[in-house]
């Protein structure tokens, strides 16, 4: 009878050893895909407790805001907030929250479009086209980035004020217009470089021109950074609060950021003089955020899948 020999021995336990080894790593990745979906959980929950809290806050009474412990579930609930807001909240003799919502979305659907068309001009200019200087003024185009806006902020004060442009919406969308900015050039150059240039050469070939190719070729394979940009662009411009402030002075021009501001409770009573209404406050909060979730979860796979083609997403 033969004896088994050492190498034997060691052929017949690899197939061991490698499912022994596989195992374990299979227990080891499940394990850190467990952990990481915890610590997500726990962060996306501690993020929406603020949106719980406003959504809690809207359907209650003044006298049940504060109290100890929170209240998180209103009992009873209280839908007259948001009645209140459009039949209390008025100027003149028309409803401000409407009125306000409008002039929002006017600013920030025009200052949108913009942006996306300014910057993928530009970013087709810096990556597909041959010019003199093109990297120099990329380069430009970047450093306003590190340059804080706080700086720029009574310049463009002052050139908009001789210019006449106070107390309109001129200043919070033409900016738009002109680039949009570093930051959205930057994202539309990265996405554009990623495209073939063989697709360049053959429409120039058909005899397209380079704002042919630019629309009909390049921009319907740009979608998703075209959705980021959007996004971006319309949270800048819906949730911008200090360019109204500084820009605007009529309370009809008003947008929702800053009149959320202008009738929150205050010891003098507010614009409206209803001091402990904060009710509405987070009512018009509720309604203010709501079309954000929306345009984020509409655009959302289009979003991620922009940030990733542009290099910002890690590796």
């Amino acid at each position: 009878m033969a004896q088994p020999t050492a190498g034997h021995s060691v052929a017949a336990a690899r197939p061991a050893l490698a499912t022994r080894w596989h195992r374990t790593t299979a227990g080891r990745t499940l394990l850190s895909h467990g952990i990481l979906h915890l610590v997500l959980i726990a962060a996306g929950i501690t993020f929406a407790i603020p949106i719980l809290w406003v959504l809690s806050t809207s359907l209650k009474r003044a006298d049940q805001v504060f109290t100890h412990p929170i209240q998180w579930i209103p009992n009873p609930v209280h839908l007259s907030n948001y009645v209140d807001i459009f039949q209390v909240l008025k100027i003149g003799q028309q409803s401000a929250i409407p009125l306000f919502f409008q002039n929002s979305m006017v600013i920030s659907v025009t200052g949108t479009l913009g942006t996306v068309l300014s910057s993928a001009l530009v970013g087709f200019s810096l990556s597909r086209l041959r010019w003199r200087a093109r990297d120099f003024v990329f380069a430009v185009a970047l450093a306003t980035m590190m340059l804080p806006g706080i700086v720029t902020l009574v310049p463009r004060f002052l050139l908009f004020r001789d210019i006449g442009w106070l107390d309109t919406y001129l200043p919070l969308i033409v900016p738009d217009w002109l680039g949009g900015g570093g930051f959205f050039i930057f994202l539309m150059r990265q996405f554009l470089r990623s495209l073939p240039y063989e697709l360049d050469e053959a429409a120039r070939i058909d005899g397209a021109g380079s704002f042919r190719i630019f629309w009909q070729v390049l921009m319907p394979l740009s979608q998703p950074v075209i959705a980021t940009v959007a996004i971006f662009a319309f949270l800048g411009n819906y949730m911008d609060f200090m360019g109204p402030l500084i820009y605007l002075s009529s309370s009809e021009k008003f947008t929702l950021a800053l009149g959320l501001r202008w009738f929150a409770p205050s010891a003098a009573g507010g614009a409206f003089g209803y001091p402990n209404e904060w009710g509405w406050v987070m009512a018009v909060t509720a309604l203010m955020v709501a079309p954000v979730i929306v345009v984020f979860f509409v655009a959302q796979r289009q979003f991620v899948r922009g940030i990733q083609l542009t290099g910002l997403a890690g590796r």
